[in-house]
């Protein structure tokens, strides 16, 4: 009201900083993309700061001095509500499905502040689209800069996708960039998007082919981001904790080819489970819920697939293991934010992680 201006973290260290800024946003997958992005970039040789909503902030950054050459950071909806003048020098928006609509208005709303990362950038910079995404496939971003897209199969105007069985990817006045599907450890097809997006970051800012291969076959992802802890009796148990929202959980259960038992729940974060419901048909056995959401999980998956109820994690795990046939997952994709029950999504993975070990050891 008195015209002081109100800024957030990220656009207040924007207007501080001198570093080239390579934001990465998305309602899934932007944690490990920019973990992926600041790796290549290290292997490349570059001194790079890697944070933002993933780590540390760029803030802490700007105000140890900067010295690098590259700010690669993770980018929340959140911190792009308070933003005005922010423009990176690469942008990319990995996929807009409904999220935090505990928050927004509606899904619009949402997605209109993710939009917000690209609305500044003008000619000499790059914006990089998952054109497979159907919010995103029509967008048409304005001011000039570069626009890059990529999609699981080759089409008009995408620049990277994936055929016979490599990822392609083109770029002006560079070599066709292939990667054989088969050399990379992250599972599912979600990754393959994540990875072409990583690697038109890698084009745009010349890295070489070499270390960008070399990263890829390498790349392990993130803890808590379908991360394998082990098997029992022939029973594999996979902690994706951090799949905090419907969608995330859907491409969780569609990574695995054998049967899954599911551990989901935590604190709804508004919207449905009709694609949860849809995602699990024919692949999962049995469901197991918990927390604050589980009534809304079970009135969804009633009379269509067997749930039980659970506590706790530990009672969850427990049900999940009892459910379980030689050569399933027990696979914890919650779609639910974890705050009812835990500080954050890691602290939840890790008791999942602890329980399994405590079941293993008897």
């Amino acid at each position: 009201k008195k015209g002081i201006p109100v800024m957030g973290e990220l656009e207040l260290a924007y207007r501080i900083l001198h570093t080239p800024i390579v934001a990465i946003t998305g309602t899934n997958g932007k944690s490990t993309v920019t973990s992926l992005v600041g790796t290549m970039m290290q292997l490349a040789g570059l001194k790079v700061f890697v944070g933002g909503n993933i780590g540390t902030p760029l803030i802490e950054y700007a105000l140890e001095g900067e010295g690098c050459e590259y700010a690669v950071v993770e980018v929340s909806s959140f911190q792009l509500d308070t933003s005005h003048l922010f423009s990176p020098a690469v942008a990319v928006l990995l996929n807009i499905s409904p999220d935090h609509l505990d928050r927004y208005d509606s899904y619009q709303a949402y997605k209109a502040s993710k939009c917000r990362i690209f609305q500044n950038q003008g000619p000499g910079q790059v914006v990089i689209l998952n054109d497979g995404d159907r919010a995103l496939a029509q967008l048409e971003p304005g001011g000039g800069a570069s626009v890059l897209r990529y999609g699981l199969s080759e089409g008009s105007g995408r620049c990277a996708y994936i055929k016979d069985g490599m990822i392609q990817a083109t770029f002006p006045g560079k070599d066709l960039f292939r990667f054989h599907l088969s050399e990379s450890i992250l599972p599912g097809k979600h990754n393959y998007e994540n990875i072409m997006a990583a690697v038109l970051v890698g084009m745009a800012l010349d890295i070489p082919t070499e270390r960008m291969g070399e990263t890829l076959r390498t790349f392990r992802g993130l803890p808590h981001r379908l991360e394998f802890v082990g098997r029992i009796n022939n029973v594999s148990f996979v902690d994706d904790s951090k799949a905090t929202n419907e969608d995330a959980a859907v491409k969780a259960i569609s990574s695995f080819d054998h049967p899954v038992v599911l551990i989901a729940g935590g604190r709804h974060k508004g919207g449905s489970y009709a694609s949860l419901l849809e995602a699990a048909q024919g692949r999962v056995r049995q469901a197991v819920f918990l927390g604050e959401a589980q009534g809304l999980l079970a009135g969804s998956f009633e009379g269509k697939i067997p749930f039980s109820l659970a506590d706790n994690l530990s009672d969850a795990v427990a049900q999940a293991y009892k459910a379980a046939h030689e050569e399933d997952v027990v696979l914890l994709a919650p779609a639910c934010s974890s705050f009812d029950m835990f500080s954050d999504y890691a602290q939840r993975g890790k008791i999942f992680q602890e329980t399994v070990e405590r079941l293993r050891h008897g």
